[in-house]
Formats: C-alpha cells, sequence, structure tokens
C-alpha cells in the first residue's frame, strides 16, 4: 500500500475542503446533484467529457465522505439514484462561488490557458 512520504495536514480548514472538494469533476457532481440529475447514467451525459470510470469513482469517494447518499431501489432493472446529505448541502455555497468566479474569468482564463499552450 502507498504510504505518503509528507503526512497530510488535516489541521488546515483549506486542506481539508480541497480534501473532500477537490477532483475534476466532483463539483460538477454536486451540482448536477443539487439541479436534479440523479441517476448515474443521467451524470454520465451531463458530464460527457468525463469517463463513466471517473465519475463512478468520484461518486464513491463523495459517498464515503458523506457528502451525497446512494438509494437503491428494489426490482429489475436495478434503479440507483443520489442526492445530496445535509454535509452535501453545506458545500452549495463553495460550488455556486466556483461557478460564479469561473463565469466572470472565463475569457481571461481562456486567453491564457491558449497562450499556455502555445
Amino acid at each position: 500500500m502507498y504510504e505518503r512520504k509528507i503526512p497530510e495536514d488535516l489541521e488546515c480548514g483549506i486542506n481539508i475542503s480541497m480534501k473532500v472538494l477537490s477532483g475534476k469533476w466532483k463539483p460538477c457532481i454536486i451540482d448536477g446533484i443539487n439541479k436534479g440529475i440523479r441517476r448515474p447514467s443521467e451524470l454520465h451525459a451531463a458530464i460527457d467529457v468525463a469517463a463513466p470510470r471517473v465519475i463512478n469513482m468520484q461518486l464513491r469517494e463523495l459517498e464515503a465522505y458523506g457528502l451525497i447518499c446512494k438509494k437503491i431501489y428494489p426490482g429489475l432493472p436495478l434503479r440507483v439514484e443520489y442526492y445530496l446529505t445535509e454535509l452535501g448541502e453545506s458545500t452549495l455555497p463553495i460550488i455556486q462561488a466556483l461557478d460564479q468566479w469561473g463565469n466572470e474569468n472565463r475569457e481571461h482564463v481562456r486567453k491564457i490557458v491558449l497562450q499556455l499552450q502555445e
């Protein structure tokens, strides 16, 4: 098993927040579930640039941290839906602030990204 050379600093609030929310698609998953996208197939369609395997992995991590809960409905075909927990709902102001900042700075960031790719 992998052993970290430098221990994680879980005394810093920013580090704790980043530990839980970092991951390319986690904020998008939380936002999607908040907007009513509940089934894994719907999340895969909404975030179509991400591999389903990655979305599934990040769903498991969000569930492990207690931000989302998974409801499995009995019967066939198997139906699974995800919901935000109270802890997950507490992240919404952060997610919304990230979305607002990104929208307000979209053109600036696009320009810099293009320059860095040259």
